[in-house]
């Protein structure tokens, strides 16, 4: 009898069933996805599509789950998580900085400031994975993660890495468009020489505004809406006297209103209906459609 050791076993052995979303998204809500898969590596990502490539594509593509709501019915197919995964940071020959997409904004900042290299300060106020950040064109403190990309790589559901260039995407505010079918695996990031003093200045600034402005000992995603172009959301919400209302166990921050908070009891479901509320508010008060930056998935529990 032969024992197989969870290193050595196929892809396709170490997929979970029914697991539950909850764990892995920062609002620490959300029912079981069917399928769920981590990969160890990339090569192992590759592997893992190659054995099955007449199955149907991945339903969702996960970081550290921290800009995405998963409704209490869950998700009906295959999850792919990154986090912890794909953690490779490495400078290119030609001098960029080559980052995985599991690798957490956080650490990307550390590493740059640890380098000397200017320009990523603003990863540090990004609560996510830089894939997630790509994916949406994160951004904090006037800065915006595709100022950055000199090139991205892709995989798609057969398992087939490709290098594309920027001006094959359409991106703007939270927002990108890229070749359908394919997902980000890696960045090549433009940066440039700076004071290492000054870089790391920078980047706790950015953290004391953090610690100071956003409830970051509650459970949440982060920004729910995007800015209106001229005006925020948090000013919008704020001003239609919504801080501090709850649905459930979710409620409006009272530290800051473009966050919507659990306090541990919260199900999506409380959470998704007090976005509605907040949105349809906004829009009696100011006219103002609000626009959601968080991702919503999955399907909702059957009444």
């Amino acid at each position: 009898m032969t024992v197989m050791l969870a290193a050595e076993m196929l892809p396709q052995e170490r997929v979970r069933r029914m697991e539950p979303m909850s764990q892995h998204t920062s609002w620490r809500v959300g029912g079981p996805a069917d399928l769920f898969f981590q990969p160890q590596d990339l090569a192992d990502l590759c592997s893992y599509l190659r054995q099955a490539p007449n199955a149907e594509p991945p339903a969702l593509w996960l970081g550290l789950g921290s800009n995405l709501l998963v409704r209490d019915g869950g998700i009906p197919g295959l999850v792919i998580c990154l986090a912890g995964r794909l953690t490779v940071l490495q400078m290119l020959d030609d001098g960029n900085l080559r980052v995985e997409s599991g690798v957490t904004c956080a650490r990307l900042a550390r590493y740059c400031a640890d380098a000397g290299l200017a320009g990523g300060e603003f990863f540090a106020g990004i609560p996510g994975t830089l894939g997630g950040a790509l994916a949406m064109n994160a951004g904090a403190h006037d800065g915006n993660t595709w100022e950055q990309v000199a090139a991205v790589e892709t995989i798609d559901r057969f398992g087939v890495v490709r290098i594309r260039q920027p001006a094959e995407f359409e991106v703007g505010y939270r927002s990108v468009k890229g070749v359908a079918g394919e997902w980000f695996v890696a960045a090549h990031l433009r940066m440039i020489s700076g004071t290492q003093s000054l870089i790391r200045e920078q980047m706790r600034e950015i953290l004391r505004w953090r610690k100071q402005a956003q409830p970051l000992d509650k459970a949440s995603a982060g920004s729910v809406f995007r800015n209106p172009t001229g005006d925020h959301a948090a000013r919008l919400i704020e001003a239609a006297g919504l801080k501090g209302s709850q649905t459930g166990g979710a409620m409006v921050s009272p530290k800051h209103a473009n966050f919507i908070v659990n306090d541990g009891t919260a199900t999506a479901t409380d959470i998704e209906t007090l976005i509605n509320r907040v949105r349809q508010r906004v829009q009696q008060v100011h006219g103002v459609e609000l626009k959601l930056e968080v991702h919503i998935v999955g399907v909702p529990v059957e009444s």
